[in-house]
């Protein structure tokens, strides 16, 4: 892997306690944040929706167009992990899953095509955005440097999910052969190391029906390349953290309603559960 991290390693150290588990001495407003004993950490960065009251008039996007590009109730997966984290700041605020240089979306080639602003920001508003995307790395980074010195190793759940209507509420979904119900995204773990531990999880995951069927559970086929957020981690941590990325087709939602099938959602959930718990083991040696 070619993939030079942002050049910030040196993680703060006073963002958490000192107790079993950790806990942040400032929680902040920009995500939600629960830790407790164990080496699972499940994160859902792009489930919210909110933005700053600043970029609340400059935005040119109604919440609906937003929204079909956030990952809305992702966060509810997040209840597989020891640690959860949901951030609450849509990623049209910042992209917590690109790099801090492209973290704001300046044009639409950078966000589907879609005008996001009704005027270039300033500088300040700017800086703002970087500024959470700076914090964010920062906490999570502590966050890491912890679960890997008690556990030896960690496991990162990154949950996403992904549109398969673009074409409009009437139209025919996205074709199935490229368009798998679960996508695996593991381009950046160590294969040597973890890869068995990948094939494990992923023939457990399609175990577990869904809609009345097993899902079609793939990996690495419409995001070949992974996000930011685990490059930032495979470069940082190596071997010491297997990160698996679930992107979920929203068959669990319409993703133009914004109508949820929450038993879909939670047949999901509890798919991801038993594929955490079928690897657990490693991780607490």
């Amino acid at each position: 892997m070619h993939f030079m991290p942002d050049a910030r390693r040196s993680f703060p150290t006073s963002l958490f306690s000192d107790t079993t588990p950790p806990a942040l001495r400032a929680p902040g407003d920009a995500w939600d944040l629960v830790v407790t004993d164990g080496p699972v950490i499940a994160t859902a960065i792009h489930d919210g929706h909110a933005l700053r009251e600043s970029l609340r008039a400059r935005v040119a996007l109604d919440d609906e167009a937003r929204w079909r590009e956030e990952d809305p109730l992702t966060s509810l997966l997040t209840q597989v992990g020891d640690t959860r984290l949901r951030v609450r700041q849509s990623r049209f605020e910042v992209d917590l899953n690109r790099p801090r240089a492209e973290a704001v979306y300046a044009t639409p080639e950078a966000c589907w095509g879609l005008d996001v602003w009704k005027a270039p920001l300033d500088e300040a508003e700017l800086q703002a955005s970087l500024a959470l995307h700076d914090r964010f790395y920062d906490m999570v980074g502590e966050l890491i440097d912890r679960t890997v010195a008690r556990w030896g190793s960690a496991l990162l759940i990154d949950i996403h999910s992904y549109n398969h209507r673009r074409d409009g509420p009437d139209a025919a979904p996205a074709a199935q052969d490229a368009n798998p119900d679960i996508e695996l995204g593991i381009t950046t773990l160590d294969a040597d190391r973890w890869g068995d531990t990948a094939r494990r999880f992923a023939n457990v995951l399609r175990r577990h029906p869904v809609r009345g069927a097993l899902p079609d559970v793939r990996c690495n086929v419409r995001f070949p390349t992974g996000g930011h957020f685990p490059e930032w981690v495979y470069a940082h941590w190596g071997d010491k953290v297997c990160t698996i990325s679930p992107e979920y087709k929203k068959i669990f939602m319409d993703e133009w309603t914004g109508k949820a099938d929450m038993p879909a959602l939670y047949a999901l959930r509890d798919g991801l559960e038993h594929a955490v718990d079928a690897v657990r083991p490693e991780f607490l040696a």
